[in-house]
């Protein structure tokens, strides 16, 4: 009997001791994978409102807080007189159900007093709906178009008119994502390779469609939430008062790759947003193209293969072979024709009901390479060169 109770008592010892071993071990990989609040975006545990940097989102705040109230004060106003009736007037203390009807007093109190209450929410919330609503007097007005998966900006008006670029999920966070293998850091899957660049202080008018299907641009920290509506134009604006850096997400199931189409705007001073302004737009000029140049083909596949894992990998897979619905490009007979012109037609106008975009936004270039690379790519070795003069006349 002693032998038994030492052995069950020595198992019962490893096993603490194993428990103990593996709590620490989840311990210090929970640690390790530790994020914090993203200043600008989500917070840990959040329950509340994002905090606001713009007017409209601190009224949007406080009306959300000024309901929770009045509904507070409802709920326990109507079911504490409920509740006290109950058991003031129950039946073992002798109460007798009183026989009254068309009580005029009442019929008018229950009528206006409701009104009344719908009139003390309804000002103030419209108020706010059409502040939300004034995008007059802008200082910048800036398109967001939503693609799958990505955002599309230009700048159309003010400081910085004529500026244009895609804003993509940062490459090494999706290779994170495909491999299981998130990297513990408080911008998970809101890093984008080309973050939207605004003034502080200014009004800027953000109008928004969409290339494929319908998308939204949402960043909470602004109180701004618009649908991106393919063939429509709706617009929205905010006035950002702190300087930082702000995140938000498409907010429409817009396809397999919802999850990753962030958004990131950056605010900055307006000295620094005018260095910026200049720096791209140097970089504009710099990278334009003669459109009438003859590449060759070896330069074309180099340029080529960055524009296809920029834009066309998420979908189409870096090897070429598609998934699912997804058309491969290798092998594809519309990449292997001779006839150049039914691929450039594809990535011009898309093709909606095999679920590919449109990609006239970028330059004849780079059509031209991205061609070129998936022609001579994987078991395509077709040796064709696709020059981006057959784009330009493409376009007419």
């Amino acid at each position: 009997m002693t032998m038994m109770n030492a052995r069950v008592h020595s198992a019962s010892r490893g096993w603490a001791q194993r428990a103990a071993a593996a709590a620490t071990a989840a311990l210090a990989t929970g640690s390790a994978f530790a994020v914090n609040d993203l200043k600008g975006g989500p917070g840990v545990n959040q329950i509340n409102l994002h905090e606001p940097v713009t007017r409209i989102a601190a009224d949007q705040m406080w009306l959300h807080n000024f309901m929770l109230i009045v509904c507070l004060v409802i709920f326990v106003a109507v079911f504490g007189v409920m509740f006290y009736s109950i058991f003031k007037h129950r039946k073992s203390k002798g109460a007798v159900s009183a026989n009254f009807h068309e009580s005029v007093a009442v019929e008018i109190a229950w009528t206006v007093v409701p009104f009344l209450i719908v009139i003390g929410m309804a000002l103030p919330a419209t108020k706010v709906v059409v502040a939300m609503k004034d995008t007059t007097n802008a200082d910048l007005t800036i398109k967001a178009t939503g693609y799958q998966w990505k955002w599309g900006y230009d700048y159309l008006k003010g400081e910085g008119e004529g500026i244009g670029f895609l804003a993509t999920l940062d490459t090494e966070q999706r290779e994170q994502s495909n491999s299981g293998k998130p990297a513990p850091v408080d911008n998970y899957l809101l890093k984008v390779d080309n973050p939207l660049v605004v003034p502080v202080d200014k009004k800027v008018r953000i109008i928004t469609t969409a290339n494929d299907v319908i998308h939204a641009w949402m960043v909470p920290a602004f109180g701004v939430k618009q649908d991106a509506i393919p063939g429509f134009v709706r617009d929205t604006w905010f006035k950002a008062e702190k300087v930082g850096d702000y995140y938000g997400q498409c907010a429409e199931l817009c396809g397999k790759e919802h999850a990753y189409m962030p958004i990131h705007v950056k605010v900055v001073s307006a000295e620094d947003y005018t260095k910026w302004v200049d720096g791209e737009k140097k970089k504009l000029a710099a990278k334009a193209d003669d459109p009438s140049k003859v590449w060759e083909q070896a330069a074309l596949i180099a340029r080529g293969e960055k524009v296809y894992a920029a834009n066309c990998a998420a979908c189409h897979k870096a090897d070429g072979t598609g998934a699912g619905p997804i058309k491969a490009l290798d092998a594809s007979p519309v990449v292997l024709a001779e006839n150049h012109l039914d691929q450039i037609q594809v990535l011009l106008n898309g093709r909606l009901d095999k679920g590919m975009p449109a990609w006239k936004q970028l330059s004849d270039t780079d059509i031209a390479a991205v061609i070129t690379y998936t022609k001579n790519s994987w078991s395509n070795k077709t040796g064709q060169t696709v020059q981006p003069a057959e784009i330009v006349a493409a376009r007419k």
